[in-house]
């Protein structure tokens, strides 16, 4: 895409939206925002409007847009404020905007990835749930649409770099021309050495100290579980139409090499860098360009080596459920979201102990396998098979929470 880009940020006070604020900074002559969004952090939000000059700011409720009006100072202008998850959808659909980036996390946030789709917008996808959830609907949505889809998350991203492609990029409906494999790289996060007899008593706390990335604390605990590596296996077999028997995962704790391609001649290509999400985001910004983005050189001589193992699924049972989920569908896959996002919340408010949040995905998963299949043509199908899944799942974390 060249010329100027206006751009929606939506989950602008996540580290997402905050990385991306400073790269459209740090391009005043081609990026703008045009519209922001938060869902609780009204006074950052205010802020965050101030600073980029926003049009428009779209939050959840009238609780939340006077907090919003309360922070913003006496005698500046203020933005249009937009309220409720429809105003979101417009939002991401509006004609004055040209770009958006899907940072919302969870479910919440796949109704206004979708639309952004299909209006024909360039969607850069922060949001695992838009494809985990709903991945046929959103992929349809992309091409029927000619709307431009570029992967954020690190991993996939990395990915995209490294397979061939124009100065478009397209929803594939088959694998890329002699690519043999997908090889998604992952932390192991903060419990990658620790024996899985000790992990039951792990705190908050402990789960969120991440040893490489700043991120938010639900996606840390999924990277404590490897449930994030997990979803992004969903995420890169509808991306790339890939099947399953071809994506493999490793551990690789420097977090340096960000994913590689396998193509059939042998050649293995990886794309590396710092471990700083300022990095995908740009490259999303500026295709086929690349942009400055602030992040810095990457000196492997300091790095000294780079290493890699398989993943222990003992320890990370959560990765193990993915790949079961993948095989049986896209409902399977679904459950287990709703479920890894009902049991995280769960264990970050002291309700279930770290050790149980793969046994209430399995249990949902479980579940799921005796009912009847569902078609899910649409998006209503989507978000209710999502709140029969987190229905369950949450009456299932009392009986184990022990």
């Amino acid at each position: 895409m060249s010329g100027f880009q206006r751009i929606a940020v939506l989950g602008s006070t996540g580290s997402i939206g905050e990385s991306t604020l400073d790269v459209i900074a740090r391009h005043p002559d081609r990026l703008a925002v045009y519209a922001l969004s938060a869902h609780s952090r009204m006074e950052k939000l205010a802020q965050q409007a101030r600073a980029s000059g926003a049009r428009v700011v779209v939050v959840p409720d009238d609780a939340a847009r006077q907090r919003f009006f309360q922070a913003w100072p006496d005698r500046t202008p203020l933005p249009e404020v937009r309220v409720g998850a429809s105003a979101l959808a417009d939002t991401a659909a509006d004609p004055d905007c040209d770009t958006v980036m899907a940072a919302i996390v969870g479910a919440a946030g796949l109704p206004s990835a979708l639309a952004a789709a299909r209006a024909g917008k360039r969607v850069l996808l922060a949001n695992k749930e838009a494809l985990v959830a709903a991945g046929s609907l959103f992929m349809a949505a992309v091409r029927d649409h000619g709307a431009e889809l570029l992967p954020i998350d690190s991993e996939h991203n990395a990915i995209f770099q490294c397979l061939p492609h124009g100065d478009r990029a397209a929803a594939p409906t088959r694998p890329a021309a002699g690519v043999r494999r997908l090889i998604l790289t992952a932390s192991g996060g903060p419990f990658r050495d620790r024996d899985p007899a000790e992990l039951h008593g792990i705190t908050p706390a402990q789960a969120c100290a991440h040893p490489n990335w700043s991120m938010g604390r639900k996606i840390s605990v999924d990277s404590a579980t490897m449930a994030n590596k997990g979803l992004e296996v969903i995420e890169a077999h509808w991306l790339f139409a890939m099947p399953r028997e071809r994506i493999e995962v490793l551990i690789h704790p420097q977090s340096v090499v960000h994913s590689m391609v396998e193509y059939e001649d042998g050649s293995v290509l990886a794309q590396l860098g710092q471990p700083d999400m300022r990095t995908p985001i740009a490259y999303g910004l500026g295709f086929p360009e690349r942009l400055a983005s602030g992040v810095g050189l990457l000196d492997l001589a300091r790095w000294g080596r780079l290493d890699f193992e398989k993943p222990d699924l003992r320890r990370f049972p959560c990765l193990g459920l993915a790949f079961d989920a993948l095989s049986a569908g896209q409902g399977a896959c679904i459950a287990l979201n709703a479920a890894n996002e009902i049991a995280v919340d769960a264990f970050l408010h002291d309700r279930l102990p770290y050790t149980r949040i793969p046994q209430v995905i399995a249990e949902t998963l479980e579940w799921h396998a005796g009912r009847p299949s569902v078609t899910l043509n649409h998006l209503d199908d989507v978000l209710a098979e999502d709140a029969a899944a987190r229905a369950h799942a949450a009456g299932s974390v009392p009986a184990v929470a022990s």
